[in-house]
C-alpha cells in the first residue's frame, strides 16, 4: 500500500469525532452540576460502583501508548514489541495485592496521603508531588504527540494547532467536571476502544482464516523469521530488564491510576476495580498484537513510517485498508477519545498534587475552606493545560509508546518504593521517605537525559553517557536502598509509633473520609 487518504480532511472521521465530543461535553456538563465540593471533584463523593470503576481505570489505563503506540512497535520491529503489553499487564497483581485495598483505608484523594500518614506532612508531601509531576509530564507527552498526530490526520491541520486543541478541550473536561465527568469519560473511551479493537482484530484475522498462526505465518514471509523472535527492538538484555521493571512497578506508582481506588465506597470495591480491570485489560493487549502484525502484513512498516516516523498511525492505515475511509474514521475517532480520557485523568491527578497535596496541606497547613481548594485545582488544572500543550509540540515525532515507558520508569522509582515502604516498614520515617522520593525522581530524570533516548533520538549525538534507555533497572533499588538506609540511620520514634494505627486501618477499613 502506498497511497492514504490519512493528511485529507475526512468526513467520517470529523462526523465521529464531533460526535464523541458532544457526548463527552454533555457529560461534563451534567457532571459539573454534581461537582460542588472537593470530595465531588477528586474523588467523584466516592460513589462510583466497583464494575464502572473497573471500567474507568481500564480506560484510564489503555492510552495513547497502548493502541497507537504497542500497534506501531509492533508493526516495525515484530515480537519485541510484545514486551509492551506483557510488562503493562503483569503489573496489575502488584497493584492487586499490594496496593489497592491499603490505598483506599488510608488515603483521601492522592497517594501522598498514603506516604505521608505517619509521618511529617510538609517535607513528605512536597516530594510526592514533584514526583507526581514528572510522572505525570511524561506521560502527557505521549498522549499530546499521538493526539496531535491523530486531529492533524483528520482535519488536515497543522500539528501546533491540533495540540492546541487537545489541550482546550481536556481543560473544560476537568476544569468544569472534575473526577465525576473523568470517570464517565473513560467508560465511553472504554467501551467505544474495546469495541473498535475487537472489530479491527476480527477483520485482520479473517483475512488469514480467522488463524493467529495463519497470520504470523504471512508477517514472517513478508519480512523473515527475526519478526517472531526477540533482538529486533530491545536487543541489549539489560535494557529488555530494564524496561519490564518500569512497566511492571510503574503501575503501582502512577498518580492518575491510584487516584481511582478513592472513588469507590470502600475497599472491597477496590480490589473488585482492579479484578474488571486486568481481565479488560489483558483481552485489550491481546487485540494490540493482532493489530500489529496485522498492519505489518497488510500495510508495511515502510508505508507506516512514511507516514509517522515513530510508527504511530500503524492502527489507522490498518483501517483504512480494512475498511476504507468509514472505518479509519472510526477508529481515529476512537483513538482520539482514547488520549482525550486519559489526558483529563492526568490533569486531574496533577492539579490534585498542586492543590491537594503543595497549596492546602503545605502553603495553607490544612486550613483551606473548599471553595478556596476547588479555585486552586482548577487553576493548577489550567497551567497543567499549557504544559501539556507546550510538551506535546516539543516532542513531535516520538513513539508514545516508548514515552510512556519512561513515565513508568519515574513512577516505579519516584512514587513506588516509598509507597511499599510507607505501608509496609514500621522503621520507615520521613527523612527517609523524602530521600527515596528524591532520589527516585532525580535519578530517573537524569539518567533518562543521559541516555541514548535523549542524547542521540533527541538531540542528535553519535552517542550517549548512560547506555540503558530505560534506567529502570538501576533507580528502582537505588530508591528503595536509599529510603531504607536513611530510615535507619534517622530514626522517628513518632513514626514507628504511628505504624500501629497504620496497620488497624489498612487491616479494618476506618477510613479517615
Amino acid at each position: 500500500m502506498t497511497e492514504t487518504s490519512l493528511g485529507a480532511p475526512s468526513a467520517v472521521a470529523m462526523t465521529f469525532f464531533f460526535l464523541f465530543i458532544a457526548v463527552t461535553l454533555g457529560i461534563t456538563w451534567w457532571a459539573a452540576r454534581q461537582t460542588k465540593t472537593t470530595e465531588q471533584f477528586y474523588a467523584a463523593g466516592r460513589s462510583i460502583g466497583p464494575v464502572q470503576n473497573g471500567v474507568a481505570l481500564a480506560g484510564d489505563y489503555m492510552s495513547a501508548a497502548s493502541f497507537l503506540g504497542i500497534s506501531g512497535l509492533v508493526s516495525t520491529t515484530g515480537f519485541d514489541g510484545l514486551i509492551y503489553s506483557t510488562g503493562w499487564l503483569v503489573g496489575w497483581p502488584v497493584v492487586l495485592f499490594l496496593i489497592a485495598e491499603p490505598l483506599r483505608n488510608l488515603g483521601k484523594y492522592t497517594f501522598a496521603d498514603v506516604v505521608a500518614f505517619r509521618l511529617r506532612q510538609t517535607p513528605v508531601r512536597i516530594a510526592a508531588a514533584v514526583g507526581t509531576l514528572a510522572t505525570v509530564a511524561f506521560y502527557l507527552i505521549a498522549q499530546m504527540v499521538g493526539a496531535g498526530g491523530l486531529i492533524r490526520l483528520m482535519f488536515g491541520i497543522p500539528y501546533v494547532w491540533a495540540i492546541v486543541i487537545v489541550g482546550v478541550v481536556m481543560i473544560a473536561y476537568v476544569l468544569f467536571g472534575g473526577m465525576i465527568a473523568t470517570t464517565w469519560v473513560q467508560i465511553v473511551k472504554a467501551v467505544l476502544l474495546l469495541g473498535g479493537a475487537t472489530l479491527l482484530a476480527l477483520l485482520v484475522l479473517s483475512r488469514f482464516g480467522m488463524s493467529p498462526t495463519g497470520l504470523f505465518a504471512e508477517a514472517a514471509s513478508q519480512q523473515g523469521d527475526a519478526v517472531l523472535a526477540p533482538g529486533r527492538l530491545v536487543s541489549n538484555p539489560l535494557d529488555a530488564i530494564s524496561l519490564g521493571m518500569a512497566l511492571m512497578f510503574g503501575t503501582g506508582g502512577l498518580p492518575h491510576i491510584l487516584m481511582r481506588f478513592y472513588t469507590v465506597p470502600d475497599a472491597k470495591g477496590a480490589r473488585t476495580s482492579v479484578f474488571v480491570a486486568t481481565g479488560l485489560i489483558g483481552y485489550f493487549y491481546l487485540m494490540t498484537f493482532v493489530l500489529g502484525f496485522g498492519a505489518m502484513v497488510l500495510v508495511g512498516p515502510e508505508a507506516i513510517r512514511s507516514v509517522d516516523a515513530g510508527g504511530n498511525m500503524a492502527a489507522p492505515l490498518l483501517a483504512e485498508v480494512l475498511g476504507g475511509t468509514p472505518l479509519l474514521g472510526f477508529i481515529a475517532a476512537v483513538a482520539f477519545a482514547t488520549i482525550l480520557a486519559v489526558v483529563a485523568g492526568l490533569a486531574l491527578s496533577g492539579a490534585a498534587a498542586l492543590s491537594h497535596d503543595l497549596w492546602v496541606s503545605v502553603v495553607r497547613h490544612g486550613h483551606s475552606d473548599p471553595a478556596e481548594q476547588l479555585k486552586v485545582a482548577r487553576v493548577a488544572t489550567i497551567f497543567l493545560g499549557v504544559l501539556a500543550v507546550t510538551l506535546g509540540i516539543t516532542f513531535e515525532g516520538q513513539n508514545v509508546a516508548y514515552m510512556v515507558s519512561l513515565a513508568f520508569a519515574i513512577a516505579a522509582s519516584a512514587n513506588f518504593p516509598a509507597l511499599i515502604l510507607s505501608i509496609y516498614w514500621r522503621r520507615f520515617t520521613t527523612v527517609g521517605a523524602v530521600a527515596s522520593m528524591v532520589t527516585g525522581t532525580v535519578a530517573t530524570l537524569v539518567l533518562i537525559y543521559l541516555s541514548p533516548t535523549i542524547q542521540v533520538d533527541v538531540l542528535g549525538h553519535d552517542s550517549a553517557w548512560f547506555p540503558l534507555r530505560n534506567p529502570a533497572m538501576i533507580t528502582i533499588p537505588l530508591a528503595f536502598v536509599v529510603g531504607v538506609a536513611v530510615s535507619l540511620f534517622a530514626a522517628e520514634s513518632a513514626a514507628a509509633d504511628g505504624f500501629t494505627e497504620m496497620e488497624r486501618r489498612t487491616h479494618l477499613g476506618a477510613v479517615a473520609d
